[in-house]
């Protein structure tokens, strides 16, 4: 019984956060950086994310309920704001800002916005994860809850972590067309979360 949660908090999470399919995701808003600083924008945006799922593993919807903000509203909230990071991939205007930045400010810091929230920890994980918690039925099973998502997270890390062998491999051009082809891709999901956004607020007006 608890192999079989744990077995399905896991399959959830995984694919809902998507460690794989972020990978690419995280090369192209680091794209340039030096090994160094990309490995600080991992640990960070993993850190973070973390952070914001086990704080709404514990308090769930009333975090959101408390200050007014139904799921559909951050649904839609998040859409919006990884619209406008999908127009800086495809128009270069990330690369343009670095170029006119000083040496000290070199590398744009992507970590907490867009991959912690709301591309690790977006709407969706966020709502699984408030669905698992609730669903456990002590504490062990919610520590194991956490457990699990700290481990998807941490696959996430380390793939982050190959970024850089990754990129050499893809080289300039490379990855000039991953990023315009992850710009569209994240443009779409954009546009998804916000239309999932508007259906749930349609079906909580209906009911």
């Amino acid at each position: 019984m608890d192999a079989a949660f744990f077995i399905t908090a896991f399959a959830t999470l995984f694919v809902v956060i998507d460690p794989i399919g972020l990978t690419p995701m995280f090369i192209a808003l680091t794209q340039g950086s030096d090994a160094a600083h990309r490995r600080a924008v991992a640990i960070r945006a993993c850190v973070i994310s973390f952070i914001v799922l086990t704080l709404f593993a514990f308090f769930g919807e009333a975090v959101l309920g408390f200050i007014g903000i139904g799921m559909p509203a951050f649904r839609i909230a998040g859409g919006i704001l990884l619209f406008l990071t999908a127009l800086d991939m495809l128009f270069e205007r990330r690369t343009k800002r670095r170029e006119d930045q000083s040496e000290a400010e070199e590398f744009p810091d992507p970590s907490v916005f867009p991959m912690a929230i709301p591309l690790i920890a977006g709407p969706g994980a966020i709502a699984s994860i408030i669905l698992l918690a609730g669903d456990a039925q002590d504490i062990t099973q919610q520590l194991g809850v956490l457990a699990v998502m700290g481990f998807v997270v941490l696959i996430a890390l380390l793939l982050f972590l190959t970024a850089g062998p990754i990129e050499r491999g893809l080289g300039r051009t490379g990855i000039t067309v991953v990023t315009r082809l992850l710009g569209m891709l994240l443009a779409a999901l954009s546009v998804q979360f916000v239309l999932d956004g508007l259906r749930d607020f349609g079906l909580s007006a209906l009911g």
